[in-house]
């Protein structure tokens, strides 16, 4: 039986289930190992409805630094879809990557040598249909392919981040105070530096609390005002902020940062769905994994902080049922079976860079469809 009579006997067989279950489509499918995404069909999306954006912030890991290639070596993603037969989706049956033409796929950030305050200069990183070329992949791949799976409506992919940035100062939200920790003062949004011992004097840095915040935001509503440059067919129809995506916290890996991080993610959340007019749009979350459930110390405190802003957990009930944290930590792959050793990317792992993906787009898939019951 070839893969994709496979896929349809397979569909058939979950459909049946969940007739007689209360389990949702995507709550199945994220579950149960044995169900793939269907290759995209190639076709475009239904243009007569708005674009459903879906804005994708955090700092490297979210930059993505999963390999593609080469394919004999453990970890890449050729490695995992053609010597392992994951993802089938990814690629047709003539062993080409797969295009999705009714999902774009967007990345900006700071130019090289944008001034401080300069939000509308920046750089295209990636402004194409959702596909693998060479390089690396985030987690935006598989996400994209949910949501793309999911919509009849065109989704646009946003990405608007950049590397070695900590929510504790450089993606720091408007409106976040300064704070006392061990005789310190901490930066609040637009302070400089990020810390200072009061009567002291100041050591000033060319930066500011929440610069990157303002680029990341500013940058990505740049793409929203010029939407016909990045999606190809885009007529005017308009657009909706459906959600957002995080994953970030390794900087934030100090006692300072990671003791605040709740406060301050909460914060974020709040003030992302201000700052873009969307109070409706969904937030799902990664924690950080690093070293998988071995994490300890301040980047514990950052994972349970993640966790604890999750919906379901109802310690913040204005979040339930609109903001979902998912486990990474199960997602991390060792150095042996990966194709570098460097911890704090991962170890360049593409599978790890799937599954978080997988993770975070049944997460919105699972919020956007009890939405819509």
């Amino acid at each position: 039986m070839n893969r994709k009579k496979l896929f349809f006997v397979l569909c058939l067989m979950a459909a049946m289930m969940m007739v007689a279950s209360s389990v949702s489509a995507a709550e199945k499918i994220n579950t149960d190992p044995k169900q793939q995404l269907p290759d995209p069909d190639g076709k475009a999306a239904d243009m007569t409805k708005p674009v459903k954006v879906f804005i994708l912030l955090g700092q490297s890991n979210m930059l993505g630094f999963g390999r593609i290639d080469p394919e004999d070596k453990n970890g890449t993603l050729s490695h995992a879809v053609k010597s392992k037969n994951k993802y089938p989706h990814l690629i047709d049956d003539t062993g080409n990557w797969t295009v999705r033409k009714d999902v774009r796929n967007v990345h900006v950030m700071d130019a090289r040598g944008a001034g401080l305050t300069e939000f509308t200069k920046f750089q295209d990183v990636k402004n194409e249909w959702l596909t693998v070329k060479k390089g690396h992949i985030g987690p935006e791949l598989q996400f994209g392919h949910i949501m793309g799976h999911i919509h009849d409506e065109p989704v646009l992919i946003l990405k608007a981040c950049i590397g070695n940035r900590s929510l504790g100062w450089d993606l720091l939200p408007p409106g976040s105070e300064r704070f006392e920790f061990e005789g310190k003062t901490y930066a609040g949004y637009k302070d400089n530096p990020s810390s200072w011992v009061e009567g002291e004097p100041k050591k000033e840095v060319k930066w500011y609390a929440g610069r990157q915040y303002d680029a990341d935001t500013n940058h990505a509503k740049e793409v929203l005002k010029n939407l016909e440059k990045y999606y190809p067919g885009y007529n005017g129809q308009g657009y909706e902020i459906s959600g957002f995506v995080w994953w970030q916290g390794h900087k934030d890996q100090n006692p300072a940062h990671a003791g605040r991080y709740e406060q301050n993610l909460v914060h974020l959340i709040k003030t992302l769905r201000k700052d873009f007019n969307a109070p409706d749009a969904k937030f799902v979350l990664a924690t950080i994994a690093f070293g998988g459930w071995d994490l300890k110390g301040p980047g514990l405190t950052v994972a349970n902080a993640q966790l604890a802003v999750s919906g379901e957990k109802g310690k913040y009930p204005e979040f339930v049922g609109n903001v979902k944290t998912v486990e990474a930590r199960d997602s991390w792959r060792d150095q042996s079976v990966s194709p570098s050793g460097a911890g704090y990317h991962y170890n360049h792992n593409a599978e790890t860079h799937m599954e978080v993906g997988n993770a975070l787009g049944w997460a919105m898939a699972d919020l956007l469809i009890k939405e819509d019951k």
